[in-house]
């Protein structure tokens, strides 16, 4: 059994998208298992459904509107990079509404619901594919995954947009009794998960370069220094999703093909800059291409050594 995983990584989806694209039509590659963390719960059902040019044209179009009804913060192009501040008027219209984060992301569920249609959710759902969407269960402090084989039209389109609440910045979501956020605060690369589900081959998709080593702009704020630690935090989840994956594959002989950025593209991924966007789509089909070339070539020269 095939599968697809991509990671978290807000506005980096781009890249993935780009990736994917090259796989799913140049590489004709054809999963049974597509799971996904936020910016990945988005992307897997239109690649499971073939349609990489609508949700190329989504990734390509959004901004901070298509996502938040209450922005938590102001963006300013400084000395070379974006420097993130408070919305302050935002964040306190959000907390005299009585919500707990400092702000919302209902326009990303209306972005949702008019990107993937009932028509589109019936289609999958009758099919052999299985969809699984990363939440996390903060009542009960544990990573939960959905598939779209169990649910509704409706309560998978929440599943999906829970998925992708970089809480407290963005909405925290009441359901089923519990409170949920984010996939990526729990599990940020899902590739055990989907070889427990019985995929034989993977491949993962991470939003992040292999290499972290790099210095890092710190904030210039207490709010964009927040981002800063919340990004720190989630980049070592992510390297232990990793490791855990790549052990779960070596034990259970399972083939991963791992596709990472070559470069770290951008500080804050909750900056939707449509040009940036267009360009990563662009930089990661062209990535992918190169590395299926290269470790074909690898392949081959070590066939030949032996």
């Amino acid at each position: 059994m095939k599968a697809l995983v991509i990671s978290g990584g807000g506005s980096k989806g781009a890249f993935g998208g780009g990736v994917a694209q090259y796989l799913i039509e140049e590489m004709k590659r054809d999963y049974d298992l597509y799971v996904g963390t936020s910016t990945g719960s988005l992307l897997i059902s239109h690649l499971a459904l073939q349609k990489v040019e609508k949700i190329r044209q989504v990734y390509t179009s959004v901004n901070e509107s298509s996502i938040f009804n209450n922005r938590p913060f102001l963006i300013k192009h400084k000395h070379g990079y974006d420097q993130i501040s408070i919305n302050h008027f935002s964040v306190i219209r959000n907390f005299l509404q009585g919500k707990k984060t400092f702000g919302e992301s209902k326009n990303l569920k209306k972005l949702i619901l008019n990107t993937f249609s009932e028509e589109e959710f019936q289609q999958l759902k009758a099919s052999e594919k299985d969809i699984l969407v990363t939440v996390s269960n903060l009542s009960l402090n544990e990573v939960e995954y959905k598939s779209i084989k169990d649910f509704d039209y409706q309560d998978f389109i929440d599943w999906i947009w829970i998925s992708c609440n970089y809480t407290p910045f963005m909405s925290l979501v009441q359901k089923e009794g519990c409170e949920y956020a984010d996939g990526g605060l729990g599990c940020v690369v899902p590739i055990r998960e989907a070889i427990k589900r019985g995929a034989t081959e993977v491949d993962a998709i991470i939003l992040e370069a292999e290499n972290m080593e790099y210095n890092k702009v710190l904030g210039k704020n207490p709010f964009s220094l927040m981002l800063n630690l919340y990004s720190f935090v989630l980049d070592q989840v992510e390297y232990h999703d990793v490791i855990e994956g790549k052990l779960a594959a070596l034990n259970k002989n399972v083939k991963l093909n791992i596709f990472y950025t070559p470069t770290k593209l951008t500080e804050n991924s909750l900056v939707f800059n449509k040009k940036l966007m267009t360009d990563w789509w662009k930089q990661g089909y062209d990535y992918a291409a190169n590395k299926v070339k290269e470790d074909k070539e690898a392949a081959k020269k070590a066939k030949a050594e032996v």
